[in-house]
């Protein structure tokens, strides 16, 4: 009775969602940039995770190590428009979100939109701005549109913030509102590279010679093709468990006493999303607990708050994250 119920299973498996060509895409965006970018393969996976997922992303990492240079070369991989802006403390939201502006010849106010109107949006130290013009973005990454003077403005298709930040250089910057952190699906902290990584850069740098790194970059995925694998990633099957599996690690947060905020449920749902993500990537149409707990850290780090002591003792928020899922029985 067990191995027909197995062969079904696997036909089961290998039918429900055609993934190969997900695969085939993710590989082309990894190959494009694995041209210009060393040992940041976590980061890269990361960044095409949030993008069929759907999400925005916040990048946390001291300057020099490259975060503005693969946001800047990812979206190029992507046929799509692209804008960069700038933030700085003297910046106003109509800098961003755009103006309306009297035209002469007909004596009326004509809206000129400003750089968000674009499909992947790089904001270069997203901490820089004050809370007037960081509440500008609130609208915008949450429901893809701009109200200016009473009249909405939607997005296009595709639309992804990509965000950078300086964790050390604290002067002269502005702390994000929890309300526009949760709006982030990940936050990506990366690191330093490895020694021999450091070396391999080196050698790709000197014999790059004059060449500009972005020529060398195609773009191997349209809106078209993202929406179909959208659709794909839609479809992913969770069973049961995994959403009480995923709702018990969020309520935890809440009810820890290591910490001072938990995640909401956005955070819930930014888990589920990126679960069936990285499932897809890996060539399943189901969901596993190793899924789950590779969004874990990326999705909550930036979402809960340390208690004040355990702030002063060093404490991370991926330590808790850690201890929450190790506390909780993995579902079979």
């Amino acid at each position: 009775m067990e191995e027909p119920e197995l062969q079904n299973e696997e036909l089961h498996f290998n039918n429900r969602i055609p993934l190969e060509q997900l695969k085939e895409k993710v590989e082309a965006i990894k190959t494009q940039l694995n041209k210009i970018i060393i040992g940041q393969e976590d980061f890269i996976e990361l960044l095409i995770v949030a993008l069929l997922a759907d999400g925005h992303v916040l990048i946390e990492g001291v300057p020099g190590i490259a975060k503005t240079i693969t946001a800047k070369l990812f979206s190029k991989t992507l046929k799509t428009g692209f804008s960069r802006i700038q933030f700085t403390p003297d910046l106003m939201p109509s800098d961003i979100l755009g103006t309306s502006i009297l035209n002469m010849k007909s004596s009326e106010f004509e809206y000129k939109k400003g750089p968000i109107f674009s499909n992947v949006i790089l904001i270069d130290e997203i901490n820089r701005a004050p809370a007037k013009t960081q509440a500008a973005l609130f609208e915008v990454m949450e429901e893809r549109q701009v109200t200016i003077d009473g009249h909405r403005y939607k997005m296009e298709y595709p639309f992804m913030v990509l965000a950078t930040q300086n964790p050390i250089e604290q002067e002269g910057t502005y702390a994000l509102p929890e309300a526009q952190l949760d709006r982030f699906l990940f936050k990506i902290k990366v690191a330093y590279p490895t020694l021999s990584d450091e070396v391999t850069i080196l050698k790709t740098h000197h014999e790059r010679k004059m060449k500009i790194p972005q020529d060398s970059i195609e773009g191997v995925l349209s809106p078209e093709d993202l929406m179909v694998l959208r659709s794909h990633i839609q479809n992913i099957l969770i069973e049961e468990k995994i959403f009480t599996y995923i709702a018990q690690i969020v309520d935890k947060t809440r009810n820890h006493s290591h910490l001072y905020l938990g995640g909401s449920p956005r955070a819930s749902l930014a888990i589920m999303n990126a679960s069936k993500a990285f499932a897809a990537m890996n060539g399943r149409d189901f969901v596993t607990p190793d899924d789950v707990k590779r969004s874990l850290n990326p999705v909550l780090g930036h979402r809960i708050i340390l208690s004040p002591e355990r702030e002063m003792e060093g404490m991370t928020p991926e330590t808790v994250i850690d201890m929450i899922a190790q506390s909780i029985e993995i579902p079979r």
